[in-house]
């Protein structure tokens, strides 16, 4: 992608972030770098990244550092989510990171989080959703909506690999600094290829 925002200046981002806590340090910092392409970010946090502390942070710190970055308030409710649609308030939809469980809802068109209603909202426009994987059960239980998914119009995967092959074998985590490249190809309604990238070497 182009430095400075040139491409990107006047498009809106709806950033989705949902509760893979691990990965939240990587997706801020990929934020940031969306933020200084120029993009017009619009935050959203599912009830559970917004509200539960765990050991890679407290819920509040978290909400600051977006809001902070993205230059407004998060949306974190079903009620404010349900207008991204309808107000044209996105024209690409990222999740990242996106867990086994919002997987699953999307692949189902199930709505019942803040994440999943923005992205059901926005795809009312015939708009693309770009899903960044963090799922430790991608390659057993989460495989059968990451393929269902991928067959839908619309939706298009970050570049995904393996985390842990030894320790996590059915884990995978896209490769979030591949972020940028894949928003611009979805926003030529492109897939990036390949999908799945080879393990990092140690």
């Amino acid at each position: 992608m182009r430095e400075g925002g040139s491409t990107v200046s006047k498009i809106k981002l709806g950033f989705a972030m949902c509760g893979s806590f691990c990965t939240f340090q990587p997706v801020l910092r990929m934020m940031e770098k969306c933020r200084d392409l120029g993009y017009d970010l619009v935050p959203i946090m599912s009830q559970n990244a917004s509200s539960i502390d765990t050991r890679f942070g407290k819920a509040e710190d978290f909400i600051w550092q977006v809001e902070d970055i993205c230059g407004k308030k998060i949306i974190n409710t079903i009620n404010d989510a349900e207008p991204i649609g309808p107000t044209h308030m996105t024209d690409i939809m990222l999740v990242s990171p996106c867990t086994g469980n919002t997987l699953a809802k999307l692949a189902n068109s199930i709505v019942d989080t803040s994440v999943t209603m923005a992205v059901k909202s926005h795809l009312r426009n015939n708009k693309p959703v770009v899903i960044a994987v963090s799922t430790n059960d991608a390659l057993s239980g989460s495989a059968k909506n990451i393929g269902a998914l991928l067959n839908l119009k619309n939706y298009y995967f970050v570049p995904m690999r393996q985390d842990n092959p030894e320790g996590k074998p059915t884990s995978i985590v896209a490769d979030f600094s591949l972020i940028p490249d894949t928003l611009e190809e979805a926003l030529q309604n492109t897939q990036i290829q390949p999908i799945m990238l080879e393990r990092k070497q140690k």
